[in-house]
């Protein structure tokens, strides 16, 4: 038992260096401790789910929890960020149940209505969830003036969560702005989602270069494909952008996981790949997928 108690701590003590920081208190860092790689946007379903009225797509499969983990497994992901689907709209119960089943490997992204009650938001946050999101996408632009809309915000601030939203650069230019004087932290889904022909000379998404200084919005590279046929291209030509405006600590990878619409072109992998493409500096590439632990609270 000594043996191995001396073994132990010496295993330990390989594990900790020693940091002299120049006021001279030394600090122990463990060494270690493996970086996370984190997938900020995928979604889980199955056919058994009741779907929401007046959806605009409704997939033919099933994407259940396991085959996700499966895909974080294989593609060496720690972590992962579930993001709650359009078409089955606020009822977030089955992304609340994978959230419980995995202890803490994944975060969630939920669908609220405005009129939400404080317990439900707080009974999401303790599952895991970490935000809300506004897919507006073929939607009208809410009116963050409307009561329901300022009390809900005014909650997810006080929740520390975010607010993810899919939608057009030339919109997102106008409503990001709009988001941020209330106080949220702002995340803007699959590069602010410029017009394809224009692609980086978008004056939308000029504009939104510049909301990198506020240091209160995030951007996801993920799912390059929905920027139009030339989308790898373009998503070459949009990271130094982004990655200058806004620092690599505000840069999101998601795989965008089943790739609903796109399921016959995309797979896990071959997302995955792309980013080493993206980002061919390795320690850049894994500080990109590490960087979300704060946000995420991983």
């Amino acid at each position: 038992m000594m043996t191995s108690d001396r073994m132990t701590r010496r295993r330990f003590a390989a594990g900790l260096t020693a940091v002299l920081s120049a006021g001279g208190v030394v600090k122990q860092v463990r060494a270690d401790v493996p970086r996370l790689a984190i997938d900020t946007h995928s979604h889980v379903f199955h056919r058994g789910l009741k779907l929401a009225s007046g959806r605009r797509y409704a997939p033919d499969y099933d994407a259940p929890l396991n085959l996700y983990l499966q895909q974080l497994d294989q593609n060496g992901i720690t972590n992962g960020v579930l993001v709650q689907p359009s078409f089955l709209g606020t009822d977030n119960s089955y992304l609340v149940e994978c959230l419980k089943a995995t202890n803490g490997r994944l975060r969630g992204i939920a669908v609220v209505d405005p009129s939400v009650a404080a317990d439900e938001l707080g009974a999401l946050d303790r599952a895991g969830v970490v935000g809300v999101r506004l897919n507006l996408v073929g939607q009208p632009l809410p009116d963050l003036a409307l009561p329901e809309w300022k009390a809900l915000l005014a909650q997810v601030h006080a929740l520390g969560w975010q607010v993810e939203i899919q939608r057009n650069a030339t919109d997102l230019a106008t409503l990001a702005p709009k988001l941020l004087e209330l106080g949220v932290n702002v995340v803007l889904d699959h590069y602010a989602l410029p017009d394809p022909k224009l692609g980086v000379a978008d004056p939308g998404f000029r504009s939104i270069l510049k909301l990198g200084a506020s240091r209160k919005v995030w951007v996801k590279i993920s799912a390059p494909y929905r920027n139009g046929a030339a989308g790898d291209a373009f998503a070459k030509q949009a990271y130094p952008l982004l990655r200058d405006a806004y620092g690599i600590d505000r840069l999101l990878w998601g795989s965008d996981w089943p790739h609903t619409q796109f399921e016959t072109t995309q797979n896990y992998a071959k997302n995955r790949k792309f980013l080493d493409e993206l980002v061919t500096d390795a320690d850049e590439r894994a500080r990109v997928l590490a960087s979300p632990r704060a946000l995420f609270r991983f």
